[in-house]
């Protein structure tokens, strides 16, 4: 498969993933609402994985509803448990988001919105970080949701949501996530692109049914699960409307026969990126650090602007997340020589690829979206668990044919 440096995009699926789901796809097959034996062993599997992902998040098994993918996590969340919390606590048809967020949570504001909500679109700094300040403006008393990512998929920025550990100040000094629990106000929080490598334990624990953290969402094939698999953890006491009507799964937040198969492989990558967490987080960014350097060397060795997007690497940044523009130089065309040299990159979120719009991320940070912008010269390398050193080399191998023809 040559060089894969795209795993923001997906993750291959993980040897431990695939052996775990396998006896659910040949074996154990049945229907888990069915009451037979052979449904109820399938009933087990899917206890079993439900328990699973609930310890990784810190939550209870009860307050995971099984999705098919983040996507409709995100809105299941923002379409589901806001119109439920403003018709339940008489809250006003009030949403604050961010500039930076994902289409997931994005299209589904504007639903809102077309529905006469008031939506508040609060903006970043230059690497992508939401303005706290201005978010702590924004968000009432009255707001029926927030919601605010984890971390961004397209440059890989880790979002204040716990700030420095502060109660939350009218500045919202403490984090978006005691802004919220201050305020009674319920914070969604998009962690797709962070579970394998943030702590969701602690992010869970940054709310209550009152206000604070009150959904996470999460993807499986982002941490080596399989595709067509996630969920949204929803807090005990947090009304949610479904979405899917029909056969009342899920406690009737979900309707729609569960996937065991793709729930356990979804349990299996969480409870395996927990525990490789810590040390992953040193691999990874060690990987990701050495990329940085040997790109931004490489631009400078061909006399190209290269600008590494997002936070610097750190704290504030994934670990195993490098972005970067090439101002004056087609970013498609770069990509286009890498994968011709067996490199796989990408130019930002997969779900918008083909959409012939700037990154409304890059623009969001201030980079010009025009014709010619900075904004679309975008290139994407992201690490995961089946990095290693030969892929980092192979990309600074490649890349300084692609920086000179694409100056061509």
């Amino acid at each position: 498969m040559g060089s894969y440096l795209d795993h923001a995009a997906t993750s291959p699926p993980t040897r431990e993933v695939l052996e775990a789901v396998w006896p659910y796809l040949v074996q154990v097959t049945a229907n888990p609402a069915s009451v037979h034996t052979p449904g109820q062993q399938a009933r087990e599997g899917l206890e079993r994985a439900r328990a699973t992902a609930a310890a990784a998040i810190g939550c209870r098994p009860g307050e995971v509803v099984l999705t098919s993918g983040g996507t409709e996590a995100d809105g299941l969340a923002v379409l589901g448990i806001a119109p439920a919390l403003a018709a339940a606590r008489g809250r006003d048809r009030h949403l604050v988001t961010s500039a930076v967020e994902h289409s997931a949570v994005m299209e589904p504001a504007r639903e809102l919105e077309r529905r006469g909500w008031r939506v508040d679109v609060v903006g970043v700094d230059g690497s992508g970080r939401v303005d706290v300040g201005a978010l702590a403006g924004a968000v009432t008393e009255r707001t029926a949701l927030v919601s605010v990512m984890h971390a961004n998929n397209e440059v890989g920025t880790i979002q204040p949501i716990a700030g420095a550990g502060r109660a939350g100040g009218a500045d919202g000094s403490g984090g978006v996530a005691a802004l919220c629990a201050e305020r009674g106000v319920a914070l969604h929080v998009d962690a797709v692109q962070s579970a394998g490598v943030l702590d969701l334990r602690e992010l869970w624990a940054l709310g209550s049914a009152a206000g604070g953290v009150v959904a996470v969402s999460v993807s499986a094939h982002k941490l080596g699960g399989l595709r067509g698999s996630g969920l949204l953890a929803v807090r005990s006491g947090v009304p949610l409307e479904p979405l899917a009507l029909g056969g009342g799964q899920e406690r009737g937040r979900r309707s729609g026969t569960v996937d065991v198969a793709s729930a356990v492989g979804l349990a299996t990558a969480l409870a395996a990126a927990a525990a490789r967490r810590e040390r992953e987080v040193v691999r990874l960014a060690g990987l990701r650090d050495r990329l940085v350097a040997g790109v931004l060397a490489a631009g400078a060795a061909a006399g190209v602007e290269v600008v590494l997007t997002g936070a610097a690497p750190g704290p504030e940044r994934l670990p195993g997340h490098a972005s970067f523009v090439l101002p004056g130089l087609s970013g498609e065309v770069v990509l286009a020589e890498l994968d011709l040299a067996g490199v796989a990159c990408s130019s930002g979120s997969a779900c918008s690829s083909d959409s012939d719009d700037a990154s409304h991320v890059l623009v969001a940070m201030g980079l010009d979206g025009g014709p010619a912008g900075a904004a679309r010269s975008s290139v994407r390398c992201t690490l995961g668990w089946s990095s290693t050193d030969a892929d980092v080399d192979a990309l600074l191998d490649a890349l300084p044919t692609a920086l000179a023809r694409a100056r061509l």
